[in-house]
């Protein structure tokens, strides 16, 4: 059966961000599916925080609300290995609740910045205590502070999201029937029982496989997962660490169980993390679908179950979220920022903009720089009016490396932005940066003083902090701050021209 998109007249409009989860489109495998089979994956990296569990974070916060257990402004919390966080971080800030996460150390370091960029606090949680230790503080900072807690492993509202929205897609799009196949990782276990249990009422042929890392196969073991008398988990004695984020943590949720009793699982697929990591890059670059580890993962599942499907069977496999929040784990492993030999022949093969090739030199000038004497003016008045001032651009990497470092040290400085809107006005940004370049000799930004006395750009500056010429500077003009945020200044420099 081959799918056509449905068109539309016009574009939808939407009353919020909110309005946008869910609905996430079933694509076709073209180039990796096996001969004899329809291989589709369901794309959750289209939800508006990039994963599948934009779906619970929604539900989770408007089941609450509409019981009571979430009052107006309430703090909610919750334990997550990111992408539940970034869902609940978006839901949050879209209703205006705070929003605070635990999150084991291990876990990408782009996970991290999404939540706090979307407003929530991150607290860390140590790697050796796994996802029971990051449970646990988040029901520890419940209970302290009197925040809501989402529970994602144990909430009904998961499961129920997933039988109203996820299931639903996946049955209509495939005529009411549902396909052949249907593969899945569990975490919380909420996808896995909430569209199990729809397909088992209304597909009943359609086979439920349960992808796990070979080395961690909590739920094929048989092992029980224990409990205390408050329901909370032990670490499973089956658990190893593993490469897929967001799959088989250290314990089974409840949600899961669930599943289990229920008898929603027809087969396992033990996936190797290489092959996980294979399956994710092979999508990327022979499908043009951008994913993650544990998507890579369910995918490669899904390969092995077309391996034996009957001729003809419709595979479907969920792919969790996006790729671009493990640019820092061993997916991106190999994918330099400088260019391979192939692109430097590449450039080198045409005349043009080659990258190896010296910018031409300026022809110098006979005549020696010149500014307008109020613009000098001006310059002499605010450098002696603060005891540190930093001439900048707004758009320059260099200028909010000075930033960066100054602000984690605890350094005070007025910053005159050059390129601001405000200084456009008669080009008083462009004469003030002119009679910068002939008061120091230098035509580039950002340039730094320190009690009046010019210091230099960024590099001279980071220079300064490490051999401790800057300490002296600050110091005789009596300002203090912190050396332990200035031991590896050039931290604070771009990525891509940090010293080799």
């Amino acid at each position: 059966m081959q799918m056509k998109p449905v068109l539309q007249t016009a574009p939808a409009l939407y009353g919020s961000i909110l309005d946008t989860i869910g609905n996430t489109p079933i694509v076709r495998i073209n180039r990796l599916a096996p001969e004899g089979v329809e291989l589709y994956v369901k794309v959750e990296a289209f939800n508006p925080g990039g994963s599948v569990k934009d779906r619970f974070a929604l539900a989770a916060i408007e089941a609450a609300e509409a019981s009571g257990a979430l009052k107006p402004g309430q703090t909610v919390v919750e334990a997550t290995s990111g992408n539940t966080g970034i869902g609940l971080a978006l839901v949050c800030a879209a209703k205006g609740y705070p929003l605070v996460v635990t999150m084991a150390e291990s876990f990408s370091v782009e996970r991290r910045k999404l939540m706090r960029f979307l407003g929530a606090k991150v607290v860390l949680t140590p790697a050796a205590q796994k996802g029971t230790g990051m449970l646990a503080k988040a029901e520890e900072l419940a209970r302290e502070h009197g925040w809501f807690l989402a529970r994602q492993f144990e909430n009904e509202a998961n499961a129920d999201m997933h039988s109203r929205t996820t299931a639903r897609e996946i049955v209509d799009a495939f005529g009411g029937q549902g396909p052949d196949y249907w593969v899945t990782g569990f975490g919380t276990g909420g996808t896995l029982k909430g569209v199990s249990r729809v397909l088992r009422a209304e597909c009943p042929k359609t086979r439920i496989v349960v992808a796990e890392p070979d080395n961690v196969p909590l739920i094929q073991s048989g092992i029980a997962q224990e409990r205390d008398a408050d329901g909370r988990p032990a670490s499973h004695p089956m658990f190893r660490p593993h490469l897929m984020q967001g799959w088989s943590p250290d314990f089974i949720a409840k949600l899961a169980e669930d599943a289990v009793s229920a008898g929603a699982i027809d087969a396992f697929q033990p996936v190797a993390g290489n092959a996980a990591l294979q399956a994710a890059r092979d999508l990327a670059a022979q499908e043009g679908i951008f994913c993650g580890i544990s998507a890579g993962a369910t995918f490669a599942a899904a390969l092995e179950v077309a391996k034996t499907a009957p001729k003809g069977a419709r595979i479907v496999a969920m792919l969790p979220d996006t790729g671009e929040r493990y640019m820092s784990t061993v997916l991106f492993d190999g994918i330099e920022e400088e260019m391979s030999d192939d692109e430097i022949a590449l450039s080198r093969s045409t005349p043009g903009a080659r990258f190896d090739n010296a910018a031409s030199a300026p022809v110098a000038s006979a005549a020696a720089p010149t500014c307008k004497p109020e613009a000098a003016e001006m310059v002499d008045e605010i450098v002696a009016q603060h005891p540190v001032v930093m001439f900048v651009l707004e758009w320059c990497e260099f200028s909010w490396s000075v930033r960066k470092l100054f602000a984690a040290a605890g350094v005070p400085y007025h910053a005159v932005e050059l390129d601001a809107a405000a200084m456009q006005t008669d080009n008083l940004g462009g004469d003030l940066r002119a009679a910068l370049g002939v008061r120091t000799g230098v035509p580039t930004i950002p340039q730094i003083f320190v009690g009046g006395t010019h210091v230099g750009g960024a590099k001279e500056t980071f220079d300064g902090f490490k051999d401790g010429s800057m300490a002296k500077r600050l110091n005789a003009i009596g300002l203090s701050f912190d050396d332990s945020k200035t031991a590896n200044p050039y931290g604070f420099l771009p990525g891509w021209m940090h010293p080799r």
